[in-house]
């Protein structure tokens, strides 16, 4: 199975299998009409989405230290991957075995045509999941949960300000100084990211004060690159993206 850098293909539905079977255990293969899980692994083998059923064992294995299921799993690597756990959680973290077993089915059936179960997930569902293939989302957990270990935030006090839509994602008080966080996600290494006039505009408005924040390399091991007063510090190129009313 071809993978893009440490990226499986599958990236997506690796991470939602693995979470259901550290958090569910045994009641989530039952969902799928399997009596073990060497069963439900080979099906994936059998339908192309991995290689071998180690691919399965192995994305449950990197969620199940952040479960209390009796399993370690890959305990030695500390927090590294918790930021995925995060990203579920956010979005079908309340839903039982039944509801996200669903979900699951549900992007089975619309991403790889797989009809072999049946699905009663509710409309929400879907919305939620184009949410979940997001880097913004990601990235922004990612930034809220770890925000204190970047220098110039750190034992800052956090306001989330992403519903007001007013050019930045987030407003930290450190000391007497504030600052405002514009939070991009990048799922490599290196890679673009974009200003909306509008965060442009507050960019201009703050300079020092308004901090642009990359999580990079969030398909693996994400870290932090922050870049104070962007319009000083980098070019930027205009791009124009016409919209029409129908």
């Amino acid at each position: 199975m071809k993978t893009k850098g440490n990226k499986h293909k599958n990236y997506e539905i690796l991470n939602l299998i693995g979470y259901g079977l550290s958090k569910f255990n045994e009641d989530f293969i039952i969902q799928f009409d399997f009596k073990t899980k060497s069963s439900f692994y080979n099906f994936f083998v059998e339908k192309g989405l991995v290689d071998s059923g180690s691919v399965i064992k192995n994305r449950m294995d990197l969620f199940d230290p952040f479960f209390d299921n009796g399993r370690k799993g890959w305990w030695q690597k500390g927090d590294t991957y918790i930021h995925r756990k995060h990203l579920i959680d956010s979005l079908f973290g309340d839903e039982n075995v039944a509801s996200y077993s669903n979900i699951v089915k549900l992007f089975l059936k619309n991403k790889y045509n797989l009809d072999d179960f049946e699905t009663k997930a509710k409309p929400i569902a879907t919305s939620k999941f184009k949410k979940l293939q997001e880097t913004g989302l990601e990235a922004e957990l990612y930034f809220l949960n770890n925000y204190n270990s970047i220098d110039i935030f750190k034992n800052g006090k956090i306001e989330d300000a992403r519903l007001y839509g007013d050019g930045y994602d987030f407003q930290v008080d450190v000391n007497d100084s504030i600052f405002l966080a514009e939070v991009k996600g990048i799922r490599a290494n290196s890679g673009k990211f974009r200003l909306t006039e509008n965060e442009y505009s507050k960019a201009i408005e703050y300079q020092k004060d308004y901090i642009i924040t990359v999580v990079l390399n969030l398909d693996d091991s994400p870290k932090f690159l922050t870049i104070d007063n962007p319009i000083k510090n980098l070019k930027f190129k205009e791009m124009i993206i016409p919209f029409y009313l129908r």
